[in-house]
Order: C-alpha cells, then sequence, then structure tokens
C-alpha cells in the first residue's frame, strides 16, 4: 500500500502544557484507523496538529504528507494536499450560505472554477446520500442547524471537497441512532483505495458500517496499544481503566529510575 500519512514522534504543546509526547502513526491509502481514548488523552490535539492548528505547537517529531514534511505547513496548504477535518463543535457562519462556501471551498481546493449547475447537480447528490433536503443548500452555514444536522453537513463537506485523509473528530458524538447510521454509511460512501480515514471516537457505535483495519488507545499523550475491531468492542465492555493503570505504572517506573 502507498503511505499516506507518517508522523514520528510527535510532541505537541498547548498553552506551555504537553499533550502528546511521542506519538507514532501511519496511515496508508485504503485504510481506515480509529483513534479512542478517555478524555484528555489527546485525541483532539492529534487531529488539530495534523490539520497545523497553530494553537497546537509541535515541539519534536515530525508530520509527513505523502512522502513531504508538513510540519511547518499552514493549515490551508495542507488542505490543499487534500487533508480534511471534521470539527466536534462546527461554527456558525451567518450570511454565508452551505451551497457558496462549499462552491468557494472545492474552486479554492480543486484549483477549478465550479459551474454553478454542474456543482448544483453534484451538491444535490451528495445531500441525498445523506438524507440532507436541498433547501438546506440555501441556509447560512450551520446557523441554527441542530447538532445532528451540523455533523451531516461536515460530512457533506468531506463528499464534496474529496480529501485524500479525512480526520473525523467524534462526529458521532451527540447524534442519536438514526444519525449515525447515516453518517457513517456517507462515510463509507466516501472511502476508497485512493483515500484514508482517520476517526475519533469515544464508541464503536460508528464503526459497526466502517469495519476499521485498525484501531488505536491514546493515554496520555501517546499510543498505547493497536488492534483491529475487537479492540474497539472491548473498550465498549470494559472501558479504558486498564490502559489508564498501565500507563501510570509505566511513568512510576520511569520517574524511580531517575531518582
Amino acid at each position: 500500500m502507498s503511505e499516506l500519512l507518517n508522523i514520528k514522534n510527535l510532541t505537541t504543546k498547548v498553552e506551555d502544557k504537553a499533550i502528546l509526547k511521542g506519538l507514532d502513526l501511519t496511515i496508508n491509502k485504503g485504510e481506515i484507523h480509529v483513534i479512542m481514548g478517555p478524555n484528555g488523552a489527546g485525541k483532539s490535539t492529534l487531529a488539530n496538529s495534523i490539520m497545523g492548528n497553530p494553537t497546537y505547537q509541535v515541539t519534536e517529531g515530525s508530520v509527513s504528507f505523502e512522502g513531504e514534511d508538513i510540519t511547518d505547513e499552514a493549515v490551508d496548504e495542507r488542505a490543499r494536499r487534500g487533508i480534511f477535518m471534521s470539527f466536534q463543535s462546527p461554527l456558525e457562519i451567518p450570511g454565508i450560505t452551505v451551497e457558496n462556501f462549499l462552491r468557494t471551498a472545492k474552486t479554492t481546493i480543486s484549483g477549478e472554477q465550479q459551474k454553478a449547475l454542474a456543482f448544483r447537480k453534484l451538491l444535490k447528490e451528495k445531500m441525498d446520500d445523506l438524507g440532507m433536503d436541498i433547501s438546506y443548500a440555501s441556509r447560512y452555514l450551520n446557523d441554527g442547524f441542530s447538532g445532528g444536522e451540523k455533523k451531516k453537513n461536515e460530512i457533506l463537506q468531506m463528499a464534496i471537497l474529496e480529501p485524500k485523509l479525512a480526520i473525523l473528530d467524534e462526529t458521532d458524538s451527540g447524534l442519536d441512532v438514526d444519525a449515525v447510521k447515516i453518517v457513517s454509511e456517507g462515510v463509507a460512501k466516501f472511502f476508497n483505495k485512493d483515500n484514508a480515514i482517520l476517526v475519533i471516537t469515544h464508541h464503536n457505535k460508528i464503526l459497526n458500517d466502517l469495519k476499521p483495519d485498525f484501531v488505536h488507545i491514546l493515554v496520555g499523550g501517546k499510543i498505547v496499544e493497536t488492534g483491529g475491531y475487537e479492540l474497539a468492542e472491548e473498550i465498549e465492555v470494559n472501558g479504558f481503566q486498564r490502559y489508564k493503570t498501565d500507563q501510570e505504572e509505566t511513568s512510576w517506573k520511569k520517574e524511580i529510575k531517575l531518582m
């Protein structure tokens, strides 16, 4: 498989607090990866670090995309390369319609002017897939949208922009069972052998239709365990306590050695 994302020894801090502590991760084209972990483990920090959010300062390590180092690249440059991130809490932007936003974004990222009629046809097709009425296209971006509508709109953006790597940061949070199924089916339709998906989640219900290749447990700023879907099923039953305990014991032993 062709390597898409390669993260080596990534150490990231926010306001002088270390969050990621030497994280390694490789994602190839045609793979679905899942990051799970307790609150405060660094899951959203990882997503934002890959996307280049300047709030998250990389102090060590590197992020490479398709063989090129992008550690110091700006967010818009990464987006043009084909990296997309959905947000836990999408912003409301009054005054800009969903259609205008997506058409402008598609033009900017693809470098090709999007013709109005052709784009409208594409937009309707993708909205139908997500069970969204075409009337949403003329509404202001996320303005007055419910939580579920905002999350569907994030998946709609992904479907329209067709990134090489899609990072879904807790897209399933706050959704009912029916909405989760629609969103996961939309993600599954997007996925193919030439792209990859990184799902960040607390639960495994969104994974039922996605069939991830790898599930990673993130605790204390590091990936402490990697497995298949069965690992997500274990977490659903037993939670993260075992991994948190292991991490605490490892840290304690290191402190003893330094004394």
